[in-house]
């Protein structure tokens, strides 16, 4: 009987498991559309002001100089900004984005300062001893602008005042539900990409008002804290979909065992009345 009461315990244990999945499941599931709108809605003004800063670039080729265009030929120091979720339970998420992170830290060979966005984050890079110059956590599932502005002005200043050599920012890519990828793509120096239209390119005919280094000095932030900002977007829509895929596996691995745990249990009980039975018989025939 101690064997069947043991087993019975587990049962509940896990299905009080399954009920807490499940829940989480759900929750993830209402908050992922709104996070996956939020961040594919941002790739179009993403994109858009790319090909822009590439257009004027083409135009304006080593006429205008900014701070923020500036190729240093030999860096001594880098900035990595490190996003991650403030909670697990999203599968191998968190882990890939600190193995990506570590990654690039050890392949980049400098010396890196380390701005990290999200608690997860934080805990690993204190635990490497790493120079961690600022944190930044709880930013919620629909974070704004003006919340994510510190975070691409701490990089900016110390980049434009020669603390570091460049910035790269490590976040979680949303590829679809299922598929998040990893990735490190350099913010600062800005590198304009190469237009991908030259003859239209060719044949457009801009006017700077009041001039270029005007429209670059404006526009050149506003690229960085949209990048940021585009950023952690895409790393929220990419946490509540890996959470509820892992709540979604963790339920089904919990029902599973919850049907082998009964098999279990059946077999336990059955093989007890059958011992009850034999043991009646046997008294029976003693007494006979």
């Amino acid at each position: 009987m101690g064997n069947i009461r043991l087993i019975r315990r587990r049962i509940r244990g896990v299905q009080s498991i399954s009920k807490i999945t499940k829940a989480m499941e759900m929750i993830a599931a209402s908050k992922m559309r709104r996070t996956q709108e939020r961040g594919l809605a941002g790739r179009p003004y993403t994109q858009k002001i790319t090909q822009v800063i590439a257009d004027l670039s083409a135009v304006t080729r080593g006429n205008v100089a900014h701070p923020l265009l500036e190729v240093r030929e030999q860096p001594k120091r880098v900035a990595l900004i490190h996003i991650t979720p403030d909670r697990g339970l999203s599968g191998g998420l968190v882990g890939n984005l600190n193995r990506k992170a570590a990654s690039f830290m050890v392949e980049n060979g400098l010396p890196t300062s380390v701005v990290t966005v999200g608690r997860k984050g934080t805990e690993f890079m204190r635990r490497t001893s790493q120079d961690v110059v600022a944190e930044f956590s709880q930013l919620g599932d629909k974070p704004s602008m003006l919340d994510t502005l510190p975070i691409s002005r701490i990089v900016t200043e110390d980049f434009i005042a020669g603390k570091v050599d460049a910035v790269h920012i490590c976040y979680a890519r949303f590829v679809n539900t299922m598929v998040q990828t990893a990735v490190v793509n350099q913010l600062l120096p800005v590198i304009a990409p190469e237009s991908s239209d030259n003859s239209a390119l060719n044949n457009m005919d801009y006017i700077f008002e009041p001039d270029a280094e005007t429209v670059l000095n404006s526009l050149l932030p506003r690229f960085v804290e949209m990048g940021v900002y585009h950023a952690v977007l895409e790393s929220i829509a990419s946490e509540q979909s890996a959470r509820m895929i892992a709540m979604r596996s963790a339920t089904e691995n919990a029902n599973e065992l919850i049907g082998d745990l009964t098999l279990v249990y059946n077999k336990a009980r059955q093989e007890s009345i059958t011992t009850e039975l034999l043991d009646i018989i046997g008294g029976a025939a003693a007494l006979a």
